[in-house]
């Protein structure tokens, strides 16, 4: 059940080339001197905007775009109007595979699983149905047991033997089905901050909609595996307010508690307003510490707008319209949230768009790549 919590603050910015102005008297403005700059909002304000989500006692990350009228609204009003804030709030991370197109086998058998992918592989030509069927109707740490029964079986890691007969995206979305979580993760971040220049969207989607638990098994990984510290690397790649925030999370700042107190949330709803429209320019300073520090079960005293499955709808929207495909964002979540909230991006696109994910995948891509993502998809709607 929805929780109807009191109205607070969104922090909403209408961006147009080299300026961020108010549109009406609703939204706040200021001047941007450079593209840089530009940039630098823009990804600052994606990044915050992620940071919550509509309360739901089984939706608890958050997604924000507050309105800075109704946080003077919460300002002016008596402290205790606020609605009750369930106790059990539960982070959605921690109640994995609820809202999931792809649940754990019953009947499981890793071994006889293993010896069908040998079969499928080691034929005459590869049987991408059979790998599809298995990778993509096991859990992920059914798919573990899987990867460890097929090297007893073989002496090779499936991995290895995937790359060796399958390609092209093809491969990467079985190579993505087979990696764990926290390393998937934490590959999708370090190939991010590779190259010419970061990736910063992919960056904010990570570390914005990871729980504090799984943000800190990524880190773990990457200092497995590249014998350096995380967030010492993306200090050397991000810069500005964005890099304060996203470092903020990075860190793991966040208060993990699940107490509210509700006199703390409307001075922080008050500091907000002051630090945005009751001054010329933003102070970012001040959202970045409330809105990147503050637990979860506290922001929620701030009626949150957008909800996180919408913001994974429009992305993979974004990834599929117009000429071409962005292959990387859409394995990437499709992937990451199959067992996680996938039935729920699946309804918000419906609701977004008027037709149906699955009927977008169809239209978009084809072979055994696309046949793949209609599997981890899961249905039509």
């Amino acid at each position: 059940m929805t929780l109807q919590l009191h109205p607070a603050v969104v922090f909403f910015v209408v961006f147009t080339s080299g300026n961020i102005r108010r549109h009406s008297s609703r939204f706040y403005h200021r001047k941007v001197n450079s593209s840089s700059d530009t940039d630098g909002f823009y990804l600052l304000h994606r990044f915050i905007s992620l940071l919550y989500e509509e309360a739901d006692e089984e939706k608890c990350l958050p997604f924000l775009h507050l309105y800075l009228d109704d946080l003077e609204s919460l300002v002016a009003s008596p402290s205790s109007s606020a609605a009750e804030v369930s106790p059990t709030l539960i982070s959605l991370y921690e109640k994995n595979g609820q809202r999931g197109t792809i649940k754990p086998k019953a009947n499981f058998d890793a071994e006889k699983d293993a010896a069908a992918l040998k079969d499928a592989i080691e034929g005459l030509g590869t049987n991408e149905k059979v790998l599809i069927e298995i990778l993509t109707q096991r859990s992920n740490d059914q798919r573990q047991l899987i990867c460890k029964a097929y090297e007893k079986a073989t002496g090779r890691t499936l991995e290895k033997d995937l790359k060796g007969d399958t390609g092209g995206d093809f491969e990467e979305l079985l190579l993505a089905l087979i990696t764990p979580p926290a390393a998937y993760d934490c590959h999708e971040v370090t190939r991010a901050m590779k190259g010419a220049g970061t990736k910063d969207r992919v960056l904010i989607e990570i570390f914005a909609s990871r729980s504090k638990q799984q943000i800190k098994a990524l880190k773990d990984v990457y200092l497995k595996e590249m014998k350096k510290d995380l967030v010492v690397e993306l200090e050397s790649e991000v810069s500005g307010d964005f890099s304060k925030a996203l470092l903020s999370l990075a860190k793991g700042e966040r208060d993990g508690s699940d107490s509210v107190d509700v006199g703390k949330a409307k001075e922080d709803a008050e500091t907000l307003y002051k630090a945005g429209e009751k001054k010329w320019g933003t102070d970012e300073s001040k959202f970045i510490e409330i809105l990147c520090k503050r637990s979860i079960a506290q922001l929620r005293q701030m009626k949150c707008a957008k909800s996180l499955p919408a913001y994974f709808a429009e992305l993979l929207h974004e990834s599929m319209k117009g000429g071409g495909t962005d292959e990387s964002t859409l394995t990437r979540i499709m992937v990451s949230r199959s067992e996680i909230d996938l039935l729920d991006i699946r309804a918000e696109f419906k609701k977004l768009y008027q037709h149906s994910l699955l009927s977008d995948i169809e239209s978009d891509v084809s072979g055994e790549y696309g046949d793949c993502l209609k599997a981890i998809c899961g249905g039509d709607d």
